[in-house]
């Protein structure tokens, strides 16, 4: 190959590239670092993870897989009013399931308070923080606006002996919450507001999932972050663009904290914004806590738990981060895009499967009563290896009620009385007439059925073209189960973005559906929950963690196709 095509595969290959990967790319070539590449995962376990959480694993350990580096799982728990150790094992069990590992033991900023406490004493002593008796209101009116300056605080000068005694005794439990803060010392009249003497600490008697009473004080998020990023060597420290205007703050405690030529670099990107989805987990924790919804694994909910329950797979989330990509300007991806990862994995990957869930008795007036046979038919179109099952026919069927029209139009090509179709891998049937009850109600539709007709025999009559197929479950042999239809919680496009009405006045009043009379073929009596099926001509099914022998429970992922689209703009 010559230089002029190296030359030009380099250049297709730069283009690849995301921001975030070409500044890694250029921090090799400069040996930043000594050329490694370590992120981290610093989620709070103040609730479950979400789909947004899905596209920062995907970045952080795919970025460590492909630079040969290592990634951390990092819990920022600072804040035990509000963490618990059921959030830990959430978080490391999505991860787990979406198929990354963490290097090493999950880390925790509680392993380094004691050197936080020992380098906020250091910038104390320095004359670089001070122990503010303020309330949070007063400070947060000093602080000014982004276009006035702020106003020092009264307590700004004490000298370095007052403010490490103070400290000390606020360490030592002698305030009350909120009766004191220790902040940093920068400057009062920065546009940057996060420069604005920041609060480093707080006072918190509360127990800690991990250290118990030990402390009563915690350090906040902007100074814990960095020192915990300098402390466990990461080099590229990836967060969402709404820390941009942290990164000052990032950078000033670590300059001031440290005196290696090593520094780690926060780099933000955009936040996945999902349409018809809320993404704050204080919404979603009050979703739950009303019961808008069945818990933090609601199938209707946005969180990695929620998508796995309701038979999202590992796979087409890494698949709908990747084809999201990492963007530096925050947009609103449809989430419409991630129905269709997870349809696009299930179409290849699913075993075709027969359920009825609107069920009507078709009866095969001329197939004989007591006769039942077993009828090959292939698991997977789309997997040559997925090879074929059996599954039984006899004289009482169940169809679709939908499937039946008495009165039919033109081009209702399902079936009506005097018109053929295909029963799935059977034969050819001819419906004669509808019995109903005392009500007028179809309680069974009688056929006849052409038994030259069977599917894969290869006879003239098998090979007959009509123009529909409809799916069926033997009567006889199909196992009862509940069906679960759920869609989309929320019926307006952004239900967190109007200012003017609760976002949970836009929850959709039909976001689940229960069915509770509906049959599946019998091989689906042996499934485990997580297993995924595409159930013929209605859409893919998972089974749910409820489901037990003695009632199977199954829940709609997504439908076979996009019908939302359609359905909104009608």
């Amino acid at each position: 190959m010559d230089n002029k095509n190296v030359k030009e595969e380099n250049v297709n290959e730069s283009k690849s590239l995301n921001f975030i990967q070409q500044i890694i790319e250029e921090d090799l070539k400069n040996n930043v670092n000594d050329g490694r590449v370590h992120t981290r995962f610093p989620p709070e376990p103040n609730g479950y993870l979400h789909i947004g959480h899905a596209k920062s694993i995907c970045l952080n350990f795919s970025l460590a897989q492909q630079y040969q580096g290592k990634c951390n799982l990092r819990f920022d728990d600072t804040n035990p009013v509000k963490e618990d150790t059921e959030y830990v094992n959430s978080i490391m069990d999505d991860i787990k399931w979406l198929g990354f590992h963490w290097d090493g033991e999950p880390l925790y900023t509680s392993d380094y308070f004691q050197q936080l406490y020992d380098w906020a004493v250091k910038l104390i002593t320095d004359g670089k923080a001070y122990v503010d008796d303020q309330t949070a209101a007063q400070i947060a009116e000093q602080k000014g606006t982004p276009t006035v300056p702020g106003t020092e605080s009264p307590f700004r000068n004490r000298s370095v002996e007052e403010n490490l005694d103070l400290f000390a005794r606020m360490k030592n439990g002698e305030f009350k919450d909120g009766e004191k803060v220790l902040r940093a010392k920068i400057d009062m009249t920065s546009s940057n507001m996060h420069l604005r003497d920041p609060l480093m600490y707080r006072i918190m008697h509360a127990h800690h999932h991990r250290t118990g009473d030990q402390w009563c004080i915690y350090p906040m998020y902007d100074y814990a972050h960095g020192e915990s990023d300098y402390i466990e060597g990461i080099t590229h420290s990836i967060c969402t663009l709404e820390f941009e205007v942290h990164r000052p703050l990032y950078e000033w405690f670590v300059s001031n904290l440290t005196e290696t030529a090593y520094r780690p670099k926060q780099r933000e990107f955009a936040r996945l914004n999902l349409s018809y989805t809320v993404m704050s987990k204080r919404k979603l924790l009050e979703l739950v806590k009303d019961n808008h919804v069945n818990g933090w694994d609601d199938p209707r909910m946005p969180t990695v738990s929620g998508l796995r329950r309701r038979g999202f797979t590992p796979a087409s989330i890494r698949h709908f981060a990747d084809t999201i990509g990492v963007a530096k300007r925050n947009n609103v991806i449809d989430v419409s895009l991630l129905e269709h990862c997870v349809r696009e994995d299930l179409n290849k990957t699913a075993p075709r499967v027969m359920a009825v869930l609107n069920p009507v008795k078709l009866i095969v007036t001329n197939y004989p009563e007591n006769q039942e046979e077993f009828l090959s038919i292939e698991n997977n179109p789309e997997d040559p290896e997925s090879g074929n099952r059996e599954i039984p026919f006899s004289r009482e069927l169940y169809i679709e009620r939908d499937d039946f029209l008495e009165d039919a139009p033109r081009k209702f090509f399902r079936m009506t009385p005097g018109q053929e179709v295909r029963l799935k891998a059977a034969y050819i049937v001819m419906c004669e007439k509808a019995v109903k009850d005392a009500a007028g109600n179809i309680t069974e539709i009688h056929c006849t059925y052409d038994a030259k007709s069977k599917s894969g025999s290869g006879s003239e009559e098998s090979k007959r073209k009509v123009k529909g197929t409809l799916h069926w479950v033997s009567a006889k042999h199909a196992a009862k189960a509940e069906v679960r239809i759920y869609d989309r919680l929320f019926n307006h496009e952004a239900p967190d973005a109007q200012k003017e009405t609760d976002f949970k006045e836009f929850i959709n009043p039909d976001s689940l559906q229960i069915l509770n009379e509906c049959y599946v073929e019998p091989s689906l009596k042996d499934a485990k929950a997580e297993d995924h099926f595409q159930f013929t001509r209605l859409g893919y099914f998972s089974v749910d963690k409820d489901s037990t022998a003695a009632k199977m429970v199954f829940n709609r992922t997504v439908s076979l196709k996009d019908s939302w689209s359609k359905t909104q703009k009608k």
